[in-house]
């Protein structure tokens, strides 16, 4: 019995691998002249043995305990860095012209920031490296890195940064304020995110025309910016396809910074937020998205305090074949779920309008979503969303304040050149769904109810073709229809009292 307890216990390490141990032989950094003390800096002694393990043919770049002051630190080819319990890898502040490498010529374009087209000017990067890592259970602080941009040399704005790497490895560590991007990944492939824990001032993960991408196990509070999120834009110089990426096992969340690592989980900041319009912390597709997002699914992850979910392409990319499932939410600040095929078109010119289509999402529980702006999904006139499919969705959304009743619009512009975000969109006529401009959209044993009083319509359909309603369940205000229907074709209700089933071939304007 002995014998096969053992066993168990060696199987059972093997499917649940603890975090890397430290490397018995490599590259110390305090070999190289590194004094750990947080006064000196130790960047050119971290850069030397970085050099050394590469002239070597690769190895591991290993902290010890202790407090690394830095300014940028070159990655090379078949190099690990390895940060070990109690290692600090510290960001200086900028003196004089003292500071951080210069941000090196980026696409020649506006199509994004200045923080996406530029990759040197950062605490720790990389550019058309092969077999790298970052790993152990350290923390890298970001604390001499703004969160602003753009910047010039010597300042840093990003906490790690690549460009057209591959085969790389990011597990274990803590990042405590990471400037403008804890991380920017660009052009990345075979790139593994695992077990990160983030507490930052804007971003968290970005990914940006990265394939084969696994992120996993990760923790991201980001109260001013998104937590994860997937980019595709012009910064190569060329459209590149965010495709081929799982996101599973995740946290994000919007509580003050620094609050999440010090256990305190504090909501006061929300004001200092860039766009003024509460935390963000989401999981979100865009809105840079140039080259669109195929092939991609989330699960298994918790928002918190935060903005939800959004999927966005607005600049031409297409965004297509995604599924997402087991999702769960609290205190969501704006729609639950967001998807916008828009026409910003911040791009070269000529490029054509892109598409959303062949979008799943199922088992979702979302408690005290703000009603203001419902669960909105819209496309263009003549530019639908397509082939969408909500399954055993559930949401409670809190009451509207006096100043929200009293903005609620009947007429909802369609901002079709703004930036994609669903407060842009004023107080929505409905506080459930806001469906318009889509074809083929299945809601299925979706529930909704409100937390308070409530006078708006639970769904509003409008230029909608080939819309099923089946098994949904939705509190109806006093007075004020359960459906709203605007120019709709081929709708079919289903099992959804206290609608009766029916089907609609055609209606331009009917309340149920």
């Amino acid at each position: 019995m002995l014998r096969y307890a053992f066993l168990f216990l060696v199987l059972l390490g093997r499917l649940h691998p603890a975090v890397a141990a430290p490397p018995t032989a490599g590259f110390n950094v305090r070999d190289f002249g590194a004094k750990g003390d947080s006064s000196n800096l130790d960047g050119p002694a971290i850069n030397r043995a970085i050099a050394a393990a590469a002239k070597a043919g690769g190895g591991t770049v290993y902290f010890p305990a202790g407090q690394y002051l830095s300014y940028s630190i070159r990655l090379q080819s078949h190099i690990s860095l390895y940060l070990d319990q109690g290692a600090v890898l510290l960001a200086a502040a900028p003196v004089g012209d003292t500071g951080y490498d210069a941000p090196e010529p980026g696409a020649d374009n506006k199509y994004q920031d200045f923080g996406h087209s530029h990759w040197h000017n950062s605490l720790i990067w990389g550019e058309n490296l092969v077999d790298i890592s970052i790993l152990g259970p350290g923390t890298i602080h970001g604390k001499g890195l703004t969160r602003e941009g753009p910047h010039r040399a010597p300042v840093g704005n990003k906490a790690i940064a690549l460009k057209l790497c591959r085969n790389v490895q990011l597990k274990d560590f803590t990042v405590l304020y990471g400037g403008h991007f804890a991380l920017l990944a660009t052009g990345v492939d075979n790139l593994t995110i695992d077990n990160l824990k983030i507490d930052t001032n804007r971003d968290g993960l970005d990914i940006d025309g990265c394939r084969n991408v696994r992120v996993s196990n990760c923790t991201v509070n980001s109260p001013w910016d998104d937590a994860i999120c997937l980019k595709s834009s012009f910064a190569l110089g060329y459209a590149r396809t965010t495709e081929n990426v799982t996101i599973a096992n995740c946290q994000v969340s919007g509580y003050d910074r620094g609050t999440l690592l010090n256990g305190t989980y504090l909501r006061n900041e929300a004001v200092l937020v860039p766009d003024h319009e509460g935390p963000t912390g989401r999981i979100k597709f865009g809105t840079e998205s140039n080259g669109g997002f195929r092939n991609i699914a989330i699960s298994n992850c918790v928002f918190e305090y935060c903005r939800g979910l959004a999927l966005e392409t607005v600049d031409g990319g297409l965004l297509e074949d995604i599924v997402i499932s087991n999702i769960t939410m609290r205190d969501v600040i704006n729609s639950p779920i967001f998807l916008r095929l828009g026409g910003r078109m911040r791009g070269p010119a000529g490029t054509p309008i892109g598409a959303l289509r062949r979008v799943i999402i199922s088992n979702v529980n979302v408690y005290n979503a703000d009603s203001r702006f419902a669960t909105l999904i819209a496309g263009l006139p003549g530019h639908p969303i397509e082939d969408v499919r909500l399954s055993n969705v559930n949401i409670w959304y809190k009451p509207l304040d006096a100043a929200s009743l009293q903005a609620v619009q009947a007429v909802v512009p369609e901002h079709e050149k703004d930036y994609p975000e669903p407060q842009k969109f004023g107080v929505l006529p409905a506080y459930g769904f806001f469906i318009r401009h889509v074809r083929n959209i299945e809601l299925t044993d979706v529930n909704i109810h409100y937390l308070g009083q409530e006078t708006r319509t639970a769904l509003l359909l409008d230029d909608v073709q080939g819309a099923r309603l089946r098994n949904l369940q939705a509190q109806r205000p006093t007075g004020a229809p359960l459906l709203k229907l605007q120019d709709v074709r081929d709708l079919r209700v289903q099992d959804s009292a206290p609608l009766k089933n029916e089907e609609i071939r055609q209606v331009k304007s009917k309340s149920l």
